[in-house]
């Protein structure tokens, strides 16, 4: 994505003593990698391969837009803790105590219910794999087990390392599988074209199909794996912008691949397949079928592969913005430093391993006795109202005297923002008005 700033030059004039500007290199490439495995949960090529089932490849072009409009947040994300040498905690804190209270109560709930989720995904092509070995909760309890020991042990530069080659896995299974279906290339370029299907609220489906690309709490925690990755001013701006780009096109490719298969495989044979993580177990039938068992069990690591590394970054990543979260609150009108995180104190801090504590125990009940009706309203409502909290806050940070002048929002990434934050304030309003309401009282 072009210099978002619209600035001609990275002059690396902010905070410190000016650092200069690293040259733009692949061998610097990691958070991205890092996010976009974590944002590309086994739910979004779910929801991208139903599209493809539904709707062919006429909503190709939605799939590519949502990549972009992450690309913006991400990007705005890495901007605030390059340009400003803060986090992005301590600059959602700058714009009043109200942020503290959202997040402290989001990231309790949503870490709760999320933490029953990515186990019972991680679990599901193990069974899959496995049928004979344990019941799915058990599985589950063990993903949980191995992703909080790697994440207490570990800190982040092997934790990057992991995930990259857990992503390499994801991208070659997703890869082969589009291949595989011999997709329509002449029907795939049609699809790029920006036309609504001519279904029953096309318009929200699609705008559901853009806001669920790979976009969730990690987006934020893209800041925090960029210091963690030792980059902490504004000389490592071009790295983060090529970085960014890299994660944001290799979700893509997942997406892209996943439609691909929808298209060719379900949609043209008009079958139908169930939402959720149970749609890829299917998905895994169909293919055992059609292609054999070989491809089947290839499919089922990559699904394992796809879900593993959304529970450890998030393991890792939200529990770097928790222990951020309590350290800003102890040192009360103190700053947090990017350089903090960098020096890799908080990822042994009491507060951090606490949180992985939270994500991987609690949450084991729901996975026995299911999860409570009332909760999972809460959970949904305030997952919602996240990413418009994200895009609109961005916008608020990167246009104030918080950011200096010359990083500040040029005209495409305030318009990009503006739509990000739209778009996600639309899709926060309807799964609202969504929600059974009558029944929680």
């Amino acid at each position: 994505m072009a210099d978002t700033t619209g600035n001609t030059q990275d002059t690396g004039a902010a905070h410190g003593a000016g650092p200069q500007p690293r040259k733009s290199s692949w061998k610097y490439i990691g958070p991205g990698i890092v996010v976009a495995a974590t944002g590309v949960g086994a739910g979004d090529l779910v929801a991208t391969l139903i599209a493809g089932s539904n709707f062919g490849y006429t909503l190709l072009w939605a799939a590519i837009i949502g990549c972009l409009v992450k690309i913006s947040l991400a990007e705005a994300a890495g901007r605030w803790h390059l340009s400003t040498g803060r986090t992005l905690f301590d600059g959602w804190a700058s714009l009043g105590r109200w942020t503290t209270y959202f997040f402290g109560f989001y990231v309790v709930v949503w870490g709760f219910v999320y933490g029953a989720a990515a186990m019972s995904s991680s679990a599901l092509p193990l069974q899959a794999l496995f049928p004979d070995v344990m019941d799915l909760e058990w599985w589950g309890i063990a993903c949980a087990l191995v992703g909080l020991a790697f994440v207490w042990f570990n800190q982040y530069a092997v934790f990057e390392k992991v995930m990259t080659v857990l992503v390499g896995v994801m991208f070659v299974v997703t890869v082969y599988l589009a291949v595989r279906v011999t997709p329509n290339l002449g029907d795939a370029f049609a699809g790029l074209l920006p036309v609504l299907p001519d279904e029953k609220d096309s318009v929200l489906n699609t705008l559901g199909l853009i806001g669920g690309v790979g976009g969730t709490i990690t987006l934020a925690a893209y800041g925090y794996w960029v210091n963690a990755k030792g980059w902490t001013n504004t000389g490592w701006m071009k790295v983060m912008r090529l970085d960014n780009r890299v994660a944001y096109l290799t979700t893509g490719v997942f997406v892209v691949a996943m439609l691909f298969v929808g298209a060719e495989l379900l949609h043209s044979a008009n079958i139908a397949i169930a939402g959720g993580d149970k749609g890829l177990v299917q998905l895994s039938d169909i293919l055992e079928d059609r292609y054999g068992t070989a491809t089947a069990k290839f499919f089922l690591i990559g699904f394992f592969a796809t879900s593993f590394t959304s529970l450890i970054g998030v393991w890792h990543g939200v529990s770097l913005m928790f222990a951020d979260f309590v350290a800003r609150g102890r040192k009360k009108a103190a700053e947090s430093k990017g350089e903090e995180i960098a020096s890799g104190a908080r990822e042994k801090s009491w507060p951090f391993r606490a949180y992985l504590l939270w994500l991987t125990f609690p949450p084991m009940i729901l996975l026995f006795e299911g999860q409570p009706f009332r909760l999972v309203i809460v959970y949904g409502v305030l997952g919602a109202a996240f990413m418009p909290f994200l895009a609109l806050t961005l916008v608020w940070l990167l246009n104030s005297d918080r950011t200096p002048r010359e990083w500040r929002n040029g005209a495409l990434s305030n318009a990009m923002l503006a739509v990000a934050g739209l778009l996600f304030l639309v899709l926060c309003v309807k799964q609202i008005w969504d929600q059974p309401w009558s029944e929680f009282f």
